[in-house]
């Protein structure tokens, strides 16, 4: 018996851990509390907990009885569609069969086997012990021996339990994603670095070149990337480049490349002696090899994050040139305000880094400034105009790069003229004119019209300057119209019937005389049919020599132009400007030479020039040691001492003032150290103003507030006044309107105070720096930049210093008496007040009253204890 208890006892628990171990995952059952299950089995007598399994009878009993309470209940809670007559809890009519009795092992791996009913509750409402029908399975159903509430309460305890493994499982599928994801970014961080650098080749030391993307990039001494540029973007496409054939190459080390049927690319490191300067200069040099392929290579900053200044200026482009933007034009002089470029270039640009880019002359080139991306783009391309004389097959680039330490050294380097000084040669009438121009006023008498210049005009003129008492007399520049047409060459006698006499008084007077000339010949001048004739002309393109090619000049509807590259033109010129210095004494000569857009569309020379602005470079070369030639209005070439070149003409306004300072600053950076501004308050006349000139027979409009000069309205007073302070510190003074004009007391008081501030301290620092530039190149005025060191000086355009001594900062804007002020490290004696001030910050909110001006004088380190 007491074996038999055992057997049962075992049974029992095998029965109970095999429902338990079933209903721990999920029960198919509707559960209710433990109330509704006591009711349910207070009839039967003994119920669940009647004293749990043990070993005596009354605990066989009790299991006997729970069994058959348990089966009772199941009967009455279990749905009809989830009972089964083979159930084997089920009380059937038939005796279940003995050889179909399943052991008590066997019936606990056999669940209960009933149809599922689909839920229709939504997941969100629905119990965690629910099942979907892709979760039912015999192993979900199960019966047990034990108490369905002990075993739910079980359940729940074990819920917080899973919760609690879960973030556990989070935080390693997150380990594994980030593991992959850095498996992903070092594979392609190692794909990308393979392309930059084991396909990038090193020339030179400091150059890296990526063949496949044509990416060059220029170290400075430091492994700094001073200069970073796409080649030959004009390829579509990433196509191989391969070495050049042996009948290709060169031999004088330059490493070449082709890009079959398109480019050939050399390059190769310029010879240098580092014992005279730190400068390194490498060559580039590109040859299209069929017509519609044009060399093009764009210098990119917005990884660099440099500035660039040189080049030249536009309306759109001011200082520093990548914050500006041009289109593809070609790069020779023109009108600023027609987005041409100005009338002073130079194929030199130069970065913050200390990097620089020289183009050959030869080189058909067309610039374009920030069009699309942060980039100065180069291109060689053949048109019907500014490159039409083709050197070359096809267009070939070539320019060098040239690297340094620094900014500044790397300009100076440049520019430096020690090998060939620009003094040597120099006559010593020709530094007497140059410091003359630096000392005193120029004057240049300039009429709207032809018949208002005259005798009288040009004595009356003078003697307005010497009444004013305190201003030198200079030079009186007077313009073409003392010519009755333009090409005449010969004095207007109906005008200038005392001419001679009328110079022998200004001689006297302390003045000197300059009669301005061009090179062109008007249809209505008596030299136009003697010039057609021996053939001194330029010719019209694909035509008969005999014709000449046409333009229009200024106030000249139809000139042309004198074939300087003839050489039976050069004494003819010299003869007729011979004769009128002879005649009339005249002192120098100013040449007017235009623009670029002023010659011929169809221009064809007796010698080959190689762009329009070449012509300009050859008149004043070749005139340039036989004339005293003050100044020129346009130069792509420097000109020999002491000729200055010409700002170009500005109207009367404020934005213009403010377009003087940058303009004179890229003029001193492209290598032109003397430089002459235009009148103080605007020029009369510039580019494109003859469809605002009145007519000669009608009658000036004006504004009855406005105060006249001869018919002509004057410059605003406010903006005479500070053009008149900045125009004190500007290597020449150029005077058109006179401060007397305004009858105004400030005004000429304010003049007196200028002049001399003019003549103590500003004239003998120009003069001192004459011989820098002279020696070394650099300018009078320049840009902060180079005498301070690091990057706020860069963008500074509405200051300038004389040297290194003087920083000025005029005010620009109508009505501002403030301004900021960026003072240069050191220690500086302020202009206004005489107080001493620290260098190396900004000055916000310095007051600047409209009869003064803002400038500094450089003092030593060591006064400020004195």
């Amino acid at each position: 018996m007491k074996t038999s208890y055992s057997t049962s006892q075992m049974n029992n628990e095998s029965r109970f851990n095999a429902f338990a171990q079933t209903f721990k995952y999920r029960s198919p059952l509707w559960i209710e509390s433990d109330s509704d299950i006591s009711k349910s089995d207070s009839g039967a007598g003994s119920g669940i907990g009647c004293g749990g399994l043990g070993n005596s009878d009354e605990s066989l009993e009790c299991s006997s009885n729970s069994s058959d309470s348990i089966n009772n209940f199941l009967d009455k809670k279990i749905p009809e569609h989830h009972q089964s007559s083979a159930s084997v809890f089920s009380d059937g009519d038939t005796p279940a069969d003995d050889s179909n009795v399943l052991s008590d092992e066997e019936r606990t791996k056999v669940p209960l086997r009933s149809p599922r009913r689909k839920s229709t509750a939504p997941r969100r409402f629905r119990s965690e012990f629910s099942m979907d029908d892709d979760e039912y399975s015999p192993s979900n159903s199960v019966t047990s021996v034990n108490s369905l509430a002990s075993l739910l309460k079980e359940k729940l305890q074990s819920i917080p339990q899973k919760i609690r493994k879960k973030p556990t499982d989070y935080k390693l599928r997150a380990f594994v994603g980030l593991m992959f994801l850095a498996i992903v970014f070092f594979v392609g961080f190692a794909y990308v670095l393979y392309h930059q650098q084991a396909l990038t080749k090193a020339y030179f030391q400091n150059i890296q070149f990526n063949e496949p993307k044509r990416l060059i990039r220029v170290f400075n001494k430091d492994d700094v990337e001073i200069l970073k540029a796409s080649l030959a973007v004009g390829i579509q496409g990433k196509q191989k480049a391969f070495p050049c054939l042996p009948e290709h190459r060169r031999s004088d080390g330059s490493e070449c490349l082709e890009w079959l049927h398109n480019l050939r690319f050399y390059l190769k490191c310029l010879p240098h002696d580092p014992g005279v300067d730190n400068t390194t200069c490498y060559s580039v040099h590109w040859k299209a090899l069929k017509p519609d392929v044009t060399p093009n290579d764009c210098f990119d900053w917005s990884d660099t994050k440099v500035h660039w200044f040189g080049a030249g200026q536009s309306i759109n482009l001011t200082w520093p040139l990548n914050t500006g933007t041009i289109d593809y034009t070609p790069f020779i002089t023109g009108d600023m305000q027609k987005s041409q470029w100005g009338n002073v270039l130079t194929r030199y640009l130069i970065n913050s880094k200390g990097a620089a880019i020289i183009i050959d002359e030869e080189t058909p080139l067309h610039i374009s400034v920030n069009k699309g991306r942060k980039e100065i783009c180069l291109k060689a391309q053949f048109d019907d105009f500014a490159f039409a004389n083709r050197l070359t097959e096809f267009p070939e680039m070539k320019y060098n790069i040239c690297t340094s330490r620094d900014m500044k050294s790397l300009h100076t380097s440049i520019h430096s003229h020690r090998r060939a000084p620009l003094w040597d040669g120099l006559k010593p009438a020709d530094m007497k004119t140059l410091e003359s121009l630096i000392s005193e006023p120029v004057w240049q008498i300039a009429p709207r019209f032809r018949h208002e210049l005259q005798d009288e005009t040009i004595s009356k003129y003078t003697e307005d300057v010497i009444n004013l008492g305190f201003l030198k007399q200079g030079h009186v520049l007077i313009n073409e119209f003392w010519q009755d047409e333009i090409g005449d060459l010969t004095v207007d006698a109906s005008r200038f019937a005392t001419l001679n006499v009328t110079v022998d008084k200004l001689h006297r007077r302390g003045f000197k005389v300059a009669f301005t000339i061009q090179p062109f010949i008007s249809t209505e001048s008596k030299n136009f049919a003697e010039t057609v004739q021996k053939r001194l002309l330029v010719s019209e393109r694909n035509s008969d020599r005999r014709i000449p090619a046409l333009t229009r000049f200024k106030t000249s509807a139809s000139a042309g132009v004198l074939d300087i590259t003839n050489e039976r033109s050069v004494p003819w010129i010299l003869n007729k400007l011979q004769a009128v210095i002879d005649e009339y004494h005249i002192d120098s000569f100013y040449f007017d030479l235009g623009t670029a857009y002023d010659m011929p569309h169809y221009y064809r020379c007796e010698k080959q020039l190689i762009n329009p602005d070449h012509y300009k470079t050859v008149f004043t070369r070749t005139f340039e040691k036989t004339l005293n030639i003050i100044g020129v209005s346009s130069a792509v070439s420097l000109p020999r001492p002491p000729t200055f070149v010409s700002l170009p003409p500005f109207e009367s306004t404020w934005e213009a003032l403010r377009r003087v300072i940058p303009t004179m600053l890229t003029y001193g950076v492209n290598g032109f150290p003397f430089t002459m501004p235009g009148a103080v308050g605007g020029d009369i006349y510039w580019p494109g103003s003859e469809q605002f000139l009145p007519s000669s027979k009608g009658a000036v409009e004006s504004n009855s507030n406005t105060t006249q000069d001869n018919g002509i309205a004057l410059p605003e007073r406010e903006l005479y006044m500070r053009w008149l302070q900045m125009a004190t510190f500007l290597p020449v003074m150029k005077f058109t309107h006179l401060p007397s004009k305004y009858n105004d007391e400030r005004v000429l008081e304010m003049a007196k105070n200028l002049t001399l501030l003019r003549q103590k301290l500003v004239t003998p620092l120009l003069l001192k720096y004459k011989r820098e530039a002279l020696e070394e190149g650099l300018p009078l005025v320049r840009p902060l930049w180079l005498v301070a060191d690091g990057d706020a000086p860069l963008l500074v355009q509405d200051e300038f210093a004389i040297g290194d001594e003087i920083v000025v900062a005029p005010v620009l804007r109508q009505g501002e008496t403030t301004r900021e002020v960026y003072l240069p490290a050191g220690l500086w004696q302020d202009g206004i007040d005489g107080s001493l001030r620290k260098g190396n910050r900004w000055m916000h909110e310095y007051k600047v009253p409209t009869e003064r001006v803002a400038y500094f004088l450089r003092k030593p380190d060591d006064l400020r204890f004195k």
